[in-house]
């Protein structure tokens, strides 16, 4: 990640109450991030409010869909969510308020063994943008602020590209409400580029192997053969499984165990938890997050 980190401080430079918690862990708390339709991502995690009761001997898991990143980053902070799925960015906002808050545990592995994924700008075919370069004056959109892909790392590497900052070679830069509704958005002609995301890894025409372009392209909402990609980030670190510092070391246990073995025991469930083709999960720990963090830390503060 190297890299990575090299070109986001480069762009850096460039842009320069809590619900008490349980007594007794009955009751497993999972937030959702913001980024598609609350029906959607319910039905999505469905199979682990089917799964994991049994798997760690609670009674009941709840799922907590916020409106947006923000929502869960504040769920985690103050003690009302146990666990959940957190873009890089949105980890590095919560370990910057408080490094203790949550530990993180498991990423995912893309279908070719890589660890990463991309942010990827999309525009209308029709547009005629075949390049960023070429959407000078026109108006670019950002998924949410806590976004690692949707933000966070156009933000900070897109002036190597640019030769300048994204605002001063935009007309406009806005956000679009998550990365779904950002590329609706985009599709209704309310912005000419769009950062959202992607594994990189597979077949455009399908919206490659996972992320959010495929996660819109299975569900109909996106034909791939109305928009171009017309920038692609360096490699960004999959996002974290999170859970809650203060829980019980026998529960954590049982955690990371149930979902270290989820991709094979229902691949289903995995791939629906996460919207697209994986291989599996591998165990993390905050130094792999770092060089975010630090950009984070430096571009836009926690």
């Amino acid at each position: 990640m190297n890299a990575l980190r090299t070109i986001l401080l480069a762009g850096i430079a460039a842009v320069a109450v809590a619900t008490p918690v349980l007594a007794q862990q009955d009751v497993i708390r999972i937030g959702l991030l913001g980024g598609e339709n609350e029906a959607d991502r319910l039905a999505d995690n469905q199979c682990l409010i089917d799964k994991l009761p049994a798997a760690l001997g609670v009674k009941e898991v709840q799922l907590f869909p916020a409106a947006d990143y923000n929502g869960v980053m504040q769920g985690l902070l103050g003690g009302t969510l146990d666990v959940a799925g957190l873009g890089a960015s949105a980890y590095a906002g919560v370990y910057l308020k408080d490094p203790n808050a949550v530990e993180p545990f498991l990423t995912n592995v893309q279908t070719d063994g890589s660890t990463g994924y991309y942010s990827i700008a999309l525009a209308l075919k029709s547009s005629g943008i075949t390049d960023i370069t070429e959407a000078k004056g026109k108006r670019l959109g950002y998924a949410d602020p806590d976004s690692t892909s949707g933000y966070l790392v156009p933000l900070t590497a897109l002036p190597a590209t640019l030769g300048m900052k994204p605002d001063e070679f935009f007309a406009s830069t806005d956000f679009g409400g998550g990365h779904e509704n950002l590329v609706l958005a985009l599709l209704d002609g309310k912005f000419d580029v769009a950062t959202t995301w992607g594994s990189g890894v597979g077949e455009f025409s399908e919206g490659y192997t996972s992320g959010n372009i495929r996660s819109m392209v299975d569900k109909g909402m996106l034909d791939m053969e109305d928009v171009t990609e017309v920038w692609r980030s360096p490699l960004i670190p999959n996002g974290p499984l999170v859970m809650r510092t203060g829980l019980d070391q026998a529960l954590k246990d049982k955690i990371v165990k149930f979902y270290t073995e989820l991709p094979t025991t229902d691949y289903e469930c995995f791939r629906s938890v996460e919207n697209g083709d994986f291989k599996s999960y591998t165990p993390v720990d905050v130094d792999f997050y770092m060089p975010i963090i630090e950009a984070r830390k430096a571009a836009i503060g926690g």
